[in-house]
């Protein structure tokens, strides 16, 4: 006697037969790779919350270089009554006069000086609020309570000021970041649409040459919009352009090298050295002076500090101390450049190495 299946029956195949296929889909899906890719993107967001909170949370200065100009005894004392503040905000230092004190903000070698007033009791601070409007905010604040304690006055003087549509003077910062992100995000879309490990030198040579037109025009679009259009930055139009050309050449190379020697995960580790560690030690919200000591460490070796120190410089201080910095920027693309191509010759030699033996015709 025959047995029909009832509906239950068939119901239940079906479901058993949907729930074995949703499991396999889920198989397939969660391979060992992108679990680790996840657990990677993980840990990228909690660096990144660590690194930005850690940074910026609690800005305060520490050891800022500083200048006195006092005659006579008046100036040492000055400089020790300075170097003994709580917590050690400022380096002081005596200058000669108020000429060389003036001169060495503009060439960056100190963010502030005081000008003792031998006859009478108001003295003058110079500060350059274009290097950072919350250092020189700061700096008013420091001295003109080491001032009142000494039942003196300060006035202050601008010896940089930032432009009135530069509020806070961030717009080199946020221009040094937009370059940045057009670097490292340009190399990684020629990593999705081709393969991260570029498959010969010649395809490697295309991305870098793609990277540096690229580069030329994202450069003259940011200083274009910073300047004529928006009269955010002053500051040649031309030194910006070629900043920003080297900034996004050398964030662009320097993740094309990580892709070519990391594959995929190096978009990520392009993301760690820029964003994550870059951004915030670059000196934007907060000059080098207020960040803590790592991010103060290694903000000025990273693309966005380095580009951050030179767009101010141009912008405010007439391109003063910009050596190092341009150093640090070509270095990155440099390095960028050649790893990427080692990258894509030698697997290539290891090929033909291996194949060699087996094109030999045999003795």
């Amino acid at each position: 006697m025959s047995h029909t299946p009832g509906p239950g029956t068939r119901s239940g195949r079906r479901s058993g037969t949907r729930s074995g296929s949703f499991l396999g889909e889920v198989k397939d899906a969660v391979t060992p790779r992108a679990t680790l890719l996840v657990l990677g993107v993980i840990a990228l967001q909690l660096l990144f919350i660590a690194s930005y909170v850690g940074a910026l949370h609690d800005p305060r200065p520490k050891d800022v270089p500083f200048g006195v100009v006092a005659p006579g005894a008046a100036a040492g004392r000055t400089v020790d009554r300075l170097e003994r503040l709580p917590g050690s905000p400022l380096d002081p230092r005596t200058v000669a006069d108020e000429a060389s004190a003036r001169r060495q903000i503009m060439n960056r070698e100190i963010d502030g000086a005081l000008i003792m007033n031998p006859e009478g009791g108001r003295d003058t601070l110079l500060v350059a609020s274009g290097g950072g409007t919350v250092l020189a905010t700061t700096l008013e604040g420091i001295v003109g309570k080491a001032e009142q304690a000494e039942r003196r006055t300060v006035r202050v003087v601008d010896t940089a000021p930032a432009s009135p549509h530069d509020f806070d003077g961030l717009s080199s910062f946020y221009l040094v970041v937009g370059w940045c992100v057009g670097g490292y995000l340009c190399a990684s879309i020629l990593a999705i649409s081709t393969g991260a490990r570029p498959a010969n030198p010649r395809r490697a040579a295309i991305r870098l040459i793609v990277m540096a037109l690229v580069a030329i025009a994202g450069g003259l679009g940011g200083a274009v919009i910073v300047g004529p259009i928006l009269g955010a930055l002053p500051g040649s139009v031309v030194d910006l352009w070629g900043l920003g050309a080297l900034i996004t050449f050398a964030v662009g190379a320097a993740t094309l090298a990580l892709q070519g020697v990391f594959g995929i995960v190096g978009i990520g580790l392009a993301i760690l050295l820029v964003v994550i560690a870059g951004n915030p030690s670059a000196g934007g919200a907060f000059p080098l002076p207020m960040l803590p000591p790592f991010w103060k460490a290694i903000g000025p070796w990273l693309p966005p500090g380095a580009g951050t120190w030179t767009a101010r410089s141009i912008a405010y201080f007439k391109g003063n101390d910009v050596t190092a910095s341009l150093l640090v920027l070509w270095a990155w693309a440099v390095a960028g450049t050649v790893i990427t191509m080692l990258a894509a010759v030698l697997p290539r030699r290891g090929r033909q190495e291996t194949e060699l033996p087996s094109a030999t015709p045999a003795d």
